[in-house]
């Protein structure tokens, strides 16, 4: 086996070529024990031992390390890691978009301090863009590609109450601000509904439904004809699955009043909602009609989620669903001028422990070897956090004579201090990449050196002027006639993270 890695190693050519398409996925959360845990829960479910499993982005050439620390926080939130990863620029805790003069909850403060997202320089390059998220699309790591403000939490304007300025709520900004975004794809129903209209789903008013009365799907609808644009909504998998690619260039789905439904609890009949592979498969056929290329974002959110609540086997099987969705889009795109990207925005305090022999069930008990025993001498499982609801109080008796399922979705992982919900963690986050300029993602780089370094490889935003590049190719998928001089592109990057950091 290392054999063959190494002589598929020495075949990696580097990619000079201009990146006509970047795709980033982001895993809210997806630490290096997640992955590896996701790993091996994948191969035990393929009936193999699971440590030699190799996930989708696992095949990629190229691999960095991303420190995620905030401007103001040693460990972040989502909202200021997806402004380091989309804006390139540190910000504080809980806002996005925005520079890190902005202050939380404090609208003034973040009047023109707004700063642009890598779809933000695709759009103004004439490129198709997209959004998808497990997530409520108004939610911290989606949104902050599109929106801008002082809290992430002001998602509709029901969240705004007493609050002092003109800060437009981040639902608002999507529709009427942003409405050349070709496909979005997530959860967050009630805030674009106006509290005096039902839920088509649960028909009934959701207490976080808009008190503007504005019904913002029914802009979004009519914003979308007066262009004279082909476009679609959908909001269950029946309408997504009649939405024909070849016809639509617009797409706005949003299948859940709050959050999408973990992946295996989604409901896959006509009511329900399509997985995310199902999402990223048709944005990919709806974006790739656009023969300048596009950005697709695609967040994998409910990792977070459910780590958050302690459910380690629910955040391995969200894990495993971005992977599918990941090798779908690999499977759909041409890595000779697809960039594709694949990380985290930060990490959890999940762990792995104990010394079980190997295929040991990832979700079961770690079999202790004979000096290795609890003090108590009571049984463990393999997956643990450092905090969170999973904290036993001293009691672990559940778990006398292995009684305790651990393999239960449900299942509450032990934590050693006690937490309403588990925290993120400061621990680096990895950078997984394929496709043009990706061997310039390598060693340990700040976070927002990935919207840099997407910015170059596509040619645009701040490092539009720096490529000698005479046309996109639009009749073919090669970047030939493209030349990418790097030396000037090290000086540039080298002058930005100067005045980032300073």
């Amino acid at each position: 086996m290392a054999r063959d890695l190494l002589a598929e190693e020495l075949k990696i050519k580097r990619n000079n070529n201009l990146a006509k398409n970047i795709i980033l996925f982001i895993g809210d959360g997806m630490s290096m024990p997640t992955i590896t845990a996701a790993r091996i829960l994948k191969g035990q479910r393929n009936n193999q031992s699971g440590e030699e499993t190799v996930l989708a982005w696992e095949e990629f050439p190229n691999m960095a390390l991303s420190k995620t620390y905030g401007s103001n926080k040693q460990i972040p939130d989502s909202a200021a890691t997806a402004t380091a990863i989309l804006c390139g620029v540190k910000a504080n805790w809980y806002t996005f978009g925005v520079r890190d003069t902005v202050i939380k909850n404090n609208c003034s403060s973040q009047q023109g301090q707004a700063v642009e997202s890598i779809l933000d320089h695709f759009q103004k390059d004439g490129r198709a863009t997209g959004v998808i998220s497990t997530a409520r699309l108004t939610h911290a790591t989606p949104a902050a590609s599109y929106a801008h403000t002082a809290n992430r939490g002001w998602e509709g304007d029901v969240k705004m109450k007493g609050i002092e300025g003109d800060c437009k709520d981040i639902a608002y900004q999507f529709v009427h601000e942003n409405p050349n975004i070709r496909v979005a794809m997530g959860g967050g129903r009630r805030f674009f509904l106006p509290n005096d209209t039902n839920d088509p789903e649960t028909n009934s008013v959701d207490p976080n439904q808009r008190q503007d009365q504005r019904n913002l799907i029914e802009d979004w609808k009519r914003i979308q004809s007066a262009e004279g644009r082909r476009h679609s909504y959908a909001w269950n998998k029946q309408q997504f699955d009649a939405i024909d690619p070849a016809t639509t260039d617009y797409l706005l789905g949003l299948f859940e009043p709050g959050h999408m439904q973990y992946n295996y609890q989604r409901d896959s009949g006509p009511n329900g909602e399509p997985s995310l592979t199902e999402m990223v498969s048709k944005a990919i056929r709806i974006l790739s009609r656009h023969n300048r290329g596009f950005f697709l974002l695609v967040e994998g959110a409910r990792i977070d989620h459910a780590h958050h609540d302690g459910l380690a086997n629910i955040a391995l099987d969200e894990t495993i669903s971005l992977e599918s969705a990941v090798r779908e889009a690999a499977r759909l795109t041409d890595e000779s001028d697809t960039l594709i990207i694949t990380t985290a925005d930060h990490s959890h305090v999940f762990t792995m422990g104990g010394y079980p022999k190997r295929g040991n069930d990832i979700l079961g008990y770690s079999d202790p070897i004979a000096d290795e025993v609890p003090l108590d001498g009571i049984p463990y499982a393999t997956l643990a956090y450092s905090n969170g609801p999973g904290y036993r109080w001293g009691n672990r008796s559940e778990f006398n004579d292995s009684k305790a399922d651990t393999r239960d979705m449900q299942f509450l992982a032990e934590a050693a201090v006690p937490f309403e919900y588990e925290t993120h963690g400061g621990d680096d986050v990895p950078i997984y990449s394929r496709g043009p300029m990706s061997h310039l993602l390598n060693g340990v780089k700040e976070e927002h050196y990935i919207a840099h370094f997407m910015q170059y490889a596509a040619c645009v935003g701040f490092y539009k002027g720096n490529c000698d590049r005479v046309v996109i190719n639009e009749c073919t998928n090669t970047g030939s006639d493209l030349k990418l001089p790097l030396l000037p592109f090290l000086i540039s990057l080298s002058m930005a993270m100067y005045v980032v950091l300073s």
